[in-house]
């Protein structure tokens, strides 16, 4: 795996948005997007878990209310977490948690947020297709967390209908356009306070996004875009995080 070539990632502020977010394009190469895209896709079905507008793998453990049953990574995304630890983005911890999520064009999640369970720094890497992420100020009855298995929401989860959403876009912070191979990294407030989402919608507007996306100008892609819409396809993003309390499972002889 290529050394990440950037002598500090804080060098990647967006700077009309809150100062602890950070998005870093062509941060993997194409030869190593590949290469993870395949390894997600060579992952036993038993490893996939299906909702309504996604499907998911957990790496790395499953979390309980005592905290996370620890897992070891597999080599590839263990060689993955320890490149995420050379960036300091997360201080002097190693990640041992990915999630995994495959969204198919016109699929996206509800606003949420990760939770406690978590140190509060979220790297995520970018395959396949680009999308828009969205960012609100929470209402508690609009915060959905973390489940127990690793699910970021739930499909019975519909802030969207419950009182128009509260004017959920008169709630949004801001917006980040996501391209392929890139890094996103929230921090701070970006974790532990404002909710984000992804809409289920099967393109966007070029113009809409170079209006109303923060790090629009930050985009190789969209500069060179001319093509009014931009169709999404499918997208699998890489969560990387870490539990700080994790167990272990004991196992008696005998079972006893």
């Amino acid at each position: 795996m290529t050394e990440p070539q950037f002598e500090s990632l804080e060098n990647f502020r967006i700077t009309k948005a809150p100062p602890s977010v950070l998005y870093v394009p062509n941060f993997i190469t194409d030869n190593e997007a590949s290469y993870f895209w395949d390894q997600v896709h060579a992952a036993p079905k038993v490893k996939w878990t299906a909702l309504k507008d996604r499907r998911l793998q957990n790496w790395g453990g499953t979390q309980t209310a005592k905290g996370m049953i620890a897992e070891p990574l597999p080599r590839w995304l263990q060689l993955l977490a320890e490149r995420m630890h050379t960036t300091g983005v997360f201080g002097s911890l190693v990640p041992n948690h990915v999630l995994v999520n495959e969204y198919l064009p016109g699929q996206g999640i509800m606003p949420h947020e990760d939770g406690p369970f978590f140190s509060p720094v979220i790297t995520t890497i970018n395959l396949g297709s680009h999308c828009v992420i969205k960012f609100y100020r929470p209402r508690d009855s609009d915060i959905v967390s973390e489940t127990a298995n690793g699910r970021e929401g739930s499909d019975s989860d519909n802030p969207a209908t419950t009182n128009s959403r509260h004017s959920l876009e008169s709630r949004r912070v801001t917006s980040l356009f996501l391209e392929p191979n890139s890094l996103l990294v929230l921090r701070e407030d970006m974790y532990t306070r404002f909710l984000h989402g992804i809409e289920p919608v099967p393109q966007d507007s070029l113009a809409e996004v170079r209006a109303t996306c923060a790090n629009a100008a930050q985009c190789p892609s969209l500069a060179a875009a001319s093509d009014d819409v931009l169709a999404r396809s499918t997208r699998v993003s890489l969560t990387i995080r870490h539990a700080p309390n994790t167990i272990k499972l004991k196992f008696k002889l005998g079972g006893k």
